[in-house]
């Protein structure tokens, strides 16, 4: 998954990886992004429907 930073409607900066590892080294999946949302702290949240789990994303270092 890649965070894209926009300014008004159109991009504004270099696509950011937040979370990989999706698919392993021979491209078969063992997990599949499906949705996202934010919790009360700004965590990102992320359903996986392949790994049947949803996946709380924080900042490193915070």
């Amino acid at each position: 998954m890649i965070f894209v930073p926009f300014e008004g409607a159109r991009p504004a900066g270099k696509p950011v990886d937040i979370l990989s590892g999706f698919v392993n080294d021979d491209g078969e999946a063992q997990g599949r992004p499906v949705g996202v949302a934010l919790d009360r702290q700004d965590a990102l949240l992320v359903a996986d429907d392949v790994g049947n789990m949803i996946w709380r994303v924080t900042p490193s270092g915070g």
